[in-house]
């Protein structure tokens, strides 16, 4: 069931290890969700993210040696969507430009002046700077997706306890292109979240 209920969505998310597993997601309301998620900011628009939804039994089998001490997660939930950033977006640039002037969110003389400072700009970044771009952006992806998901009814935990040498290659990506980020699990909880604390503000802020 949808909510619009802001407070409830924030302050209602919790990181959900087990659920309930009659609980499926169809793949309209995942790429629903998905595009809704996408939303979230990145560098130059040039949105590096990239996901695998590992939502099948099999699919389920050949994740499980690699995400460590998170196998409730694997096992119950509806999916774990596994989030990976791109280390060549800028393939991509002509034809986000090109849309945006097509439908009129862009003037063609901005487009042509972004994308010529984009593409060699990308270009000559080492391939370590690339990964801190596409790991910041694709990790607002994944944070704007888990509150998406709350949104929409389902509970979500983010997971870096993975084996990432051998993330992309199992599911058919290149390893040297493909980065991954983070896995989220997705369903419906059927253990409540732990609640947790968090620091202050005024603990971890300065004003000047």
């Amino acid at each position: 069931m949808l909510t619009n209920d802001f407070k409830e969505i924030i302050f209602g998310r919790k990181s959900v290890k087990v659920y309930d597993e009659k609980v499926k997601i169809s793949k309209e309301e995942m790429l629903e969700m998905l595009d809704e998620a996408l939303t979230a900011p990145s560098s130059v628009n040039l949105q590096p993210w990239r996901f695998v939804v590992v939502d099948s039994d099999e699919a389920k089998a050949m994740l499980r040696p690699l995400v460590r001490f998170n196998t409730k997660q694997n096992d119950t939930s509806a999916a774990m969507i596994l989030i990976f950033g791109d280390l060549q977006p800028q393939e991509y640039t002509d034809a986000i430009y090109d849309r945006a002037v097509a439908e009129g969110k862009m003037p063609k003389e901005v487009r042509d002046y972004q994308v010529a400072a984009i593409k060699p700009m990308y270009d000559q970044l080492s391939q370590a700077q690339m990964r801190e771009v596409v790991k910041m952006d694709a990790s607002l992806a994944a944070m704007q997706l888990m509150l998406v998901a709350r949104a929409h009814g389902y509970d979500t935990n983010p997971m870096t306890g993975f084996d990432p040498e051998h993330m992309a290659e199992t599911f058919g990506l290149d390893a040297n292109r493909y980065v991954p980020v983070m896995m989220l699990s997705i369903g419906k909880a059927k253990e409540t979240g732990f609640d947790s604390v968090r620091i202050p503000a005024e603990k971890i802020t300065t004003f000047k």
